[in-house]
């Protein structure tokens, strides 16, 4: 039985012009609230309870639904301004002026793509396991197997093992720990991602990775919060050197790279991310 009190928090909603958002809201009231932006196929049971945690000890940390996702209603997007616009609704609706905004992998993607649009929003941006948009240069193309796993009808426990940990022993353990702490939310039969959902985010993903690079390169330039990117090193999805680009071209940005970890460095690397995190976010 889980201990984490992420899995006894309260579902709330909250109507906005095109859904019923569904959300839940932990740690201390005040300051800046961390909205978190979730990855592909991820609802709020797939955040790990052990982050949220760590991040509600300092932190107002709002997870939620996006339109048409999971328990959310509503017509699910196919692009990243799309999604982008029901984040935007969600917080509007919500009566937040001033948010921090964190997202993993397409929320990451996401969240930056709001931070351009909504300076006066969003004060601090981190980006986990996401680059920057379009197709980076010498990045090199992921294995074909990553595409055929996500683009499967149905991804099962092992396929998001492989997906989101690197294949070691290390990796493996870490990822069978992940989806203990998460049993709590997803073994109960809940909302899940629809494979409409599902196959507009990947649409979102393809049509985002269009953009040319010198539209991306000035994108970044343009974004003036203080960003915090981090990166997996053996990220079999987003390579590494996607997060080192980006860095490159934003004018306040710091980096943060696990050597032993892929896609889901912040769930292996739970307690210390959120540490990374606070730090960032206490500047």
């Amino acid at each position: 039985m889980s201990t984490y009190l992420a899995d006894a928090a309260e579902d709330l909603t909250l109507e906005g012009p095109s859904a019923v958002f569904t959300y839940r809201r932990i740690g201390p009231r005040g300051g800046t609230p961390l909205v978190l932006l979730n990855r592909v196929r991820g609802t709020l049971d797939s955040w790990d309870p052990q982050l949220l945690e760590h991040l509600a000890a300092d932190h107002d940390v709002i997870v939620f639904d996006n339109v048409g996702t999971g328990y959310t209603t509503g017509t699910p997007a196919d692009s990243v301004e799309g999604l982008a616009d029901g984040t935007l609704e969600f917080i509007e609706a919500l009566g937040l002026d001033r948010v921090d905004l964190l997202g993993w992998t397409l929320g990451g993607t996401v969240a930056q793509h709001l931070a351009l649009r909504r300076p006066d929003l969003v004060r601090k941006l981190v980006v986990a396991a996401a680059g920057p948009g379009g197709t980076v240069p010498g990045v090199p193309a992921p294995n074909p197997k990553v595409g055929a796993t996500m683009t499967k009808p149905e991804v099962t426990d092992d396929d998001l093992v492989f997906l989101f940990f690197p294949e070691t022993d290390t990796g493996r353990t870490a990822g069978h720990a992940y989806l203990a702490r998460a049993a709590t939310r997803l073994a109960v039969g809940l909302p899940d991602v629809s494979q409409a959902a599902a196959m507009g985010q990947i649409a979102a993903i393809q049509k985002d990775a269009s953009t040319p690079f010198e539209q991306v390169r000035a994108d970044l330039a343009a974004i003036g919060q203080p960003v915090l990117y981090a990166t997996g090193m053996q990220d079999a999805m987003i390579p590494a050197l996607a997060a080192y680009t980006a860095v490159q071209h934003l004018p306040n940005a710091t980096l943060v790279a696990y050597s032993d970890a892929g896609h889901a460095f912040l769930l292996q690397h739970a307690e210390d991310f959120a540490a990374q995190v606070t730090a960032f976010l206490s500047d």
